[in-house]
Formats: C-alpha cells, sequence, structure tokens
C-alpha cells in the first residue's frame, strides 16, 4: 500500500508545498522547474550546504528558514516534519530546498510521509545528485563500459553503526563505488572494504565542493585515502574510473583550450 497515496505530484497544478531538490552546488545546473518555485516562495525551508547564491533567486520578502543537520547539534527530523507541516497549513507557498536530490540520502521520502499523514499534497522536483555530478566535473564517468558496467552510491554517514551498509557485499559488487557523507568515517570505511577483499591499490578520488568555484580533487588509492587532507563536502569515488580524473587533469593541461581575443 502507497502511504502517501495520491499526495505526491510531478505536475504544475498543484505546487503550494514543494520539495525541491537544489542540485549539486552550481546555481546553473538548478532545474527550470525549480529556480521558478524559489522565485515563487513565500517561505523556503533549506539545508547546509544549499549556497547563498540559490537562495538568492528567492523573493526579497520571502522568510528562509535554515534547518541543515550539522555535527554537534541541529534540527531533528521529527522537528523538521512538524515545521513542515504547519508551515504547509499556512496557505503559503512553502519550498523545501534540499540539496542535490531530494530522494538519494536526503530524507525526502519521510518529510512526504509526513505531510500526507495530515492530507497535504506535495509536488516533488527532482534534482542533480552530487553522487552523479561531482564525478563528472572532475572529468570521472561513473560507469565504462571496459572497466565498469555498473555504479553502487552508498552513504558512509552511518558506517559505524548497527544499521550499517554491508561493506563486504560492496567490496564483491565490482565496478563504481560513489560513498557520499563519508569523509568524517573514511578509515572505517577503508578498513572494512579492504578486510572484504578490495585491493588497497583501488583507485581513488574524491571530489570536493564540486561544481563551485572551490571544487577541488585528490587522487589516490584506497590505502592513501586514511590519510589523505580531504575535508567535506566530497564525494569519494572508489574503482577504476577513479583514475579517470588525473588523467582528464593531464590532458587539459597538455591541450588546453585556446584563447579567443
Amino acid at each position: 500500500m502507497n502511504p502517501t497515496g495520491g499526495l505526491v505530484s510531478t505536475k504544475t497544478d498543484d505546487e503550494r508545498v514543494s520539495l525541491v531538490g537544489a542540485g549539486p552546488g552550481d546555481p546553473e545546473l538548478l532545474t527550470l522547474r525549480a529556480v521558478r518555485l524559489i522565485r515563487a516562495a513565500d517561505v523556503v525551508l533549506y539545508d547546509r550546504l544549499v549556497s547563498a547564491e540559490i537562495l538568492a533567486l528567492a523573493p526579497p520578502e520571502a522568510e528562509l528558514i535554515d534547518v541543515g543537520k550539522r555535527p554537534g547539534g541541529s534540527h531533528t527530523q521529527d522537528v523538521l516534519n512538524d515545521l513542515l507541516v504547519s508551515l504547509a497549513g499556512s496557505g503559503q507557498r512553502i519550498v523545501r530546498l534540499k540539496g542535490g536530490d531530494p530522494f538519494l540520502f536526503g530524507r525526502g521520502a519521510e518529510e512526504v510521509q509526513a505531510l500526507a499523514r495530515h492530507g497535504i499534497r506535495c509536488t516533488v522536483v527532482p534534482g542533480i545528485s552530487s553522487a552523479l555530478a561531482a564525478p563528472a566535473a572532475a572529468g570521472i564517468p561513473v560507469t565504462h563500459r571496459s572497466v565498469a558496467r555498473a555504479v553502487t552510491i552508498v552513504t558512509g554517514h552511518e558506517a559505524l553503526s548497527t544499521q550499517s551498509v554491508n561493506w563486504s557485499a560492496v567490496a564483491q559488487l565490482g565496478g563504481t563505488v560513489v560513498l557520499l557523507m563519508g569523509i568524517e568515517r573514511r578509515a572505517e570505511i577503508v578498513l572494512r572494504l579492504v578486510a572484504a577483499g578490495l585491493d588497497p591499490l583501488t583507485p581513488v578520488a574524491v571530489v570536493m565542493d564540486a561544481t563551485t568555484p572551490r571544487q577541488r580533487v585528490w587522487c589516490g588509492d584506497l590505502a592513501g585515502l586514511v590519510d589523505a587532507e580531504v575535508d567535506s563536502p566530497a564525494v569519494i569515488v572508489i574503482g577504476a574510473v577513479a583514475a579517470f580524473a588525473s588523467e582528464a587533469a593531464q590532458l587539459v593541461a597538455a591541450y588546453p583550450l585556446p584563447r579567443h581575443v
């Protein structure tokens, strides 16, 4: 049984409450529909990684509410759900703005369910996930018919929890592993992957602040990831395709684009 019934929509006929994907960071990677909804919003509830440039698209009179989760204390999901339901009942145009895609490790489904329990329709606007955009921005194809015919997207946020990812299964899948929210727990993740049989010399790339002017890329191998000088926000790419990041950089350096005067 569908717990949200008919209360989730991707149509334009009812956009009073919208769950909008903000994409990977660059405002130019927002969808046209996302831009239109942000510009028409009365209230925007936004995550920590949504940039100031994207928030600037909202009307000057719009109320901007930071509901991002941070280490050491932030809104709990239940409090956020209650706030969203309360605002949705006000008759205002509400945009819940979430980094990347709202349904990929963004708890968007939980917010839709909370609204649905109160009979509130929610329009869902997909966004470009950093799981795909960050590697692409660094010149890394997550699939390649010669070396990676599959890609697995994993969260590293709960690497040590009792409901953790089955890292042994991930290590045996082959192809590319894209790891989100894994920087802080990377040592434990590497330990588990190597223990499950993944070669410590497997290529790895870490794309930080992807698609923004601050973007930078670390390239190395799985063993070197533990002590690498990397920080969040970042996407970790594990597998043969990760070597494409350094290859792309070398090609660009060797064959720079001509300058037009």
